[in-house]
Order: structure tokens, then sequence, then C-alpha cells
């Protein structure tokens, strides 16, 4: 048995390590470590509750969206508002352009470069795969910064900045828009979705959102050759190193459901426990500490009533990260958990037919940018000038509120008690904090530990690349994960 510590990690937001333990060519046991505190949810106590809108995206500056929704959707619920339908509307256009870019970043600019590495050199597709994607040089930078750059003047007509924004408030949206900036929108709209269409896809979104099989996407795939879109090369390698038995999920999901609008979700809220569908009840989450260095009088606790009390010196732990349950369960969350639980039919075939894997994970990604960008443009449409966006109220001096929202990386959950109108505690569950959680208190490690286990390592590997590979299907943000 032979130990390495793979990181950092380049191209990862925030701090990561990972032990493994290998033996015969395969990783056997892993441990992965969230090296650093920030200690956000202790940040916010005893501040007036309207702080956590400015200060909860501050946790994250490439993912500070999700993290204003999660917050403003814990005060709308204490203050017990309802939203217009307009601020619905442009909250899930805010949110759904910085989840879009992320996924967009995270497929050119993160997951892709690593397969031009020299140790792919013989295989038939580099020459291909290194023109187009090798980090800062590759041709794909010249058209994914220009496209994601201009996509992303919708949060500057909506949010009025990026990151960091403050126009997603309890009770909706600040910022109203007038019909030439409708128009406006929608033609940002149009050039991203030209751009999807000729660069990733090679497709139209409709004929991409539509696949719904894996006898499906094969034959889309081959009816051009792997170059003449950027997906297609995916496939293509793919195919070539199987990254379909690469990173298996614990097969477990769960969803809050992502982009609410009257009462209904894009997609939908629910979990995935032992191959059945059930519906999810928020208080069903609780964090272990066992592995975790905090210190706290039970070994479980629901958010509603968590600790944030850190314990650098506690023995048994090794990772600031916590261990997020529900009802016990270990879950993976994300865009591949996000479309099991909405049954999209060609992910629900991918994993039926293979698991949840680094090849299912990329799939299901890729897939909801097209989905998204369609849902945007009725979003768009849907908005109606000199109509209200947003609904004021009072704070009261006393309760609590849970948001729970969809970020690209998966379920974020803000749980907010308030007591005399401060902040009596305030705790939060990101995606990271699901997939990168540390063994509890039954010796039972996350989803991403459990997906390192029988990964390949070749001979004189010091940091093996299928562990790199399996590390960025989860898209990972660390600095969300320590708050």
């Amino acid at each position: 048995m032979t130990r390495l510590v793979v990181g950092p990690f380049n191209r990862v937001e925030g701090d990561l390590e990972v032990k493994i333990d290998h033996a015969d060519g395969a990783v056997v046991k892993a441990e992965v470590v969230s090296p650093l505190y920030r200690g956000f949810e202790r940040i916010l106590l005893n501040k007036p509750p309207l702080d956590s809108i400015v200060y909860a995206p501050r946790i994250c500056g490439i993912c500070s969206v999700s993290q204003s929704v999660a917050a403003a959707r814990a005060l709308t619920s204490a203050m017990n508002l309802s939203i217009p339908a307009n601020g619905e509307l442009a909250t899930n256009l805010i949110h759904a352009t910085e989840n879009v870019a992320d996924h967009l970043t995270h497929f050119y600019l993160f997951f892709m470069p690593d397969f031009a590495r020299p140790i792919y050199a013989r295989e038939a597709w580099y020459e291909d795969i290194g023109e187009r994607f090798t980090a800062m040089t590759g041709t794909a930078v010249d058209a994914v910064l220009p496209a994601r750059a201009q996509f992303m003047h919708i949060l500057g007509i909506l949010a009025g900045k990026w990151p960091h924004t403050l126009s997603i408030q309890p009770g909706g949206s600040t910022r109203s828009v007038a019909p030439g900036e409708i128009a406006r929108l929608a033609a940002i709209l149009t050039a991203f979705r030209r751009f999807l269409e000729r660069s990733l896809f090679g497709d139209s979104l409709e004929r991409v959102g539509s696949l719904d099989s894996e006898s499906a996407l094969t034959a889309w795939a081959a009816e051009k050759r792997p170059h003449s879109s950027d997906f297609r090369r995916f496939l293509n390698l793919s195919a070539a190193l199987d990254l379909k038995s690469l990173g298996p999920s614990t097969g477990n999901f769960l969803s809050y459901g992502a982009y609410s609008l009257e009462g209904r979700h894009l997609f939908g809220r629910g979990v995935i426990r032992d191959d059945a569908a059930g519906a999810f009840n928020p208080a069903s989450v609780a964090e272990d500490l066992t592995s975790s260095w905090y210190r706290s009088g039970n070994v479980s606790e629901p958010p509603v009533t968590g600790s944030t009390e850190p314990d650098a010196e506690k023995p048994e732990a090794y990772s600031w990260c916590k261990a997020p349950r529900s009802d016990g369960t270990v879950m993976e969350v994300g865009a591949l958990a996000r479309q099991m639980v909405d049954g999209h039919p060609l992910i629900r075939d991918l994993v039926g037919r293979h698991g949840g894997s680094v090849h299912t994970r990329v799939v299901a990604r890729v897939l909801e940018m097209a989905l998204v960008v369609m849902a945007m443009e009725t979003w768009v449409r849907s908005l109606k000038s000199g109509e209200p966006y947003i609904t004021h109220g009072d704070v009261p001096a006393s309760g609590q509120g849970i948001g729970l929202t969809e970020a690209a990386r998966g379920s974020l959950g803000h749980w907010v008690s308030i007591e005399k109108g401060r902040i009596e505690n305030y705790q939060i569950v990101a995606p990271t904090t699901w997939n990168f959680s540390p063994r509890d208190k039954d010796g039972i490690p996350g989803p991403l530990e459990q997906a390192l286990v029988g990964a390949p390592v070749r001979k004189e590997e010091t940091d093996p690349v299928s562990v790199q590979h399996i590390v960025r299907s989860f898209d990972p943000c660390l600095v969300c994960t320590v708050h």
C-alpha cells in the first residue's frame, strides 16, 4: 500500500488536498481534505439580518449570485413575503446567467485542458484536443471568453454588476427593466445561442435538449466528425478512455429544485435513494461533525440549530468540510443530480446503464446549458413592463427562515435564526460540502471519497490523471465549502 497526497489542484476554486492509498494500480482509500477555514457563519452572528445579503455573496466570487439567492430566500421565508412574477423571472435570469457561465467555464477552462496533458500524447485524438483545449493557448479560448463576456452583460442590465450584486433582495429583485432593455436581453441570448450551436454543439439547442437515450446520443455524435463540435470532441475521447466507468456515484441524488416560478421549478425538487424517487424534506438534512475540525455537543446537527465552533486540534478530524446527510444518507448533488431528479430521459438512461460517472456528470452539465438557455429565452419574453419586481416587508424581531436553491455545482441551503432583531444563528450547506464531505460517525465516506476508490494509478504517477478527472467532474468550489 502506497500513500499519495494529490494537490494543490490548479483550476479549482479554493484549497484542496486528496490523500489516496493505492495498491495494485488502483485507489483503495481516499480522504478529501479542505484545509482552509474561513468562518462566514460566525462572522454573521449578531449582525442585522439584512446584512446577510451583503456578506453571503462574498463567500465566493464565481457563484456569488447563488449565495445571494439563498440568503434572500431565507429572509423571504422569515419575513413571510411573496415574490411577484417579474421578481421571480429577473432572479431566475440573473441566477441562470451565472450558472450557465459556470458550466461553460468548467467545460472549456477547467475540465477539458486536462486531456491536453502529455500523458495522452499517444492517443489518436490528442493533437486535436491539445490544439483546442491547452490551457491559456488553445484555440477555444479565443471563442469562449468573448462569448462568455457578452453573455454576462445580462447581469449588468438586471443586477448592476457581478459578482456580489445587491439587486436580489427578500421579496424579489430591485431592478426593473424597460422594454428596450428587454429587447437587448433577447439579443444577448440570441448571440449566445449562436455561439453554443456553432462551437459547443454543432447543432440546435432544441435537438440536443431532446436527445432521450444513450443510443440517441451515440447516433447524434456519429453524424459528424469529432472535431465538428466541442461536445462531440468530448464524447469521442470519453469513449476512448471509458470515462463511463470512472468515478462512480453513490447512486443517491438530491436536488432542492432549480429556478422557481409560480410554485413550480424548471428542474424539480426531490431525492433519488436506492433507485427510487421521492420527495425532499428540509428537516431531513443534518451535518455530521465526526471527521471535521469543529467541536459540538452532538455528533450530528440539523442546520437550524447547527454550530460552527472551530477545533483545529480535534484528533479524529481531517477536514474543515462538514458531512451533510439527508435522512442519514450520502447524497450527490449537481447537474447530474438535478437531471436525474427531474427525470431527463437521456441522463436517466445513461445512469441506468452505467451509473453516475465522470462521463455522465459532464454530459449532464453540457446538456443543462442547452436546457437553461432555452428557458431563459422564454423568461425574457415573459417579463412585463410596468409591473412590480419586489414585495417589501419588515424583518421580524424573532423568527426563522430557510433559503434553498441550486447553484451550478448543486444544492445550496441557508438557514437563519433571528432573535431580538439580530442573527442568532446562520448555517450554510454548500454543494461541495455535500460532494466533498469526509467520513461520518459510521465511517461512510462522502460522494467524492467513494468515487475515487478504484481509480487507476499508473506506475510512477505522483499526480494521477484519473484522480484529476474525477475531482474535476464534480466542479468543486472549496471556498463555499468552508464558508
